[in-house]
């Protein structure tokens, strides 16, 4: 089995760590001054976090099976207080999906998020950006929202 593996820059190691606990619903396999790492078995990733200035980086997701899975996360989220933005029947990466977003304590952008059907290349007409890359909603890009 191939295992994804992703190493996070965090400002907190330690709000990250609380963070993704939740997101997850793991302990961390290990965990360091400055370091911490999760060993998550569905999906297969292996995600690090380490001690650095400030992150860079877009956003993250995690694929589950179906919308109630979906649901189920934003659940959990929303019950650890941390603030999420439901979508549904969305259109990107050539995709309709259902997802929820949330943000870490870096800022970093995590969906949740199950395909439901692919979108044809021709099919844009109730969304204008179907063929960009993943939208990830903000002020600044509300292709989302």
């Amino acid at each position: 089995m191939n295992t994804f593996h992703l190493s996070l820059d965090v400002p907190d190691v330690e709000a990250a760590v609380a963070f993704y606990r939740e997101l997850l619903g793991v302990e961390p396999s290990k965990q360091k001054p400055g370091y911490a790492k999760f060993e998550i078995t569905d999906p297969p990733v292996a995600l690090a976090l380490q001690a650095a200035g400030r992150p860079a980086l877009s956003h993250l997701g995690i694929r589950v099976e179906n919308t109630e899975a979906v649901e189920d996360a934003g659940d959990r989220l929303r019950a650890s207080d941390l603030v999420t933005l439901d979508e549904r029947e969305t259109a990107c990466c050539y995709a309709r999906q259902d997802k929820v977003w949330v943000t870490d304590p870096a800022g970093n952008r995590w969906e949740v998020y199950t395909v439901l059907a692919d979108i044809d290349d021709d099919d844009h007409t109730d969304h204008e950006v179907a063929a960009s890359a993943c939208c990830t909603p903000s002020p600044e890009n509300p292709c989302c929202t």
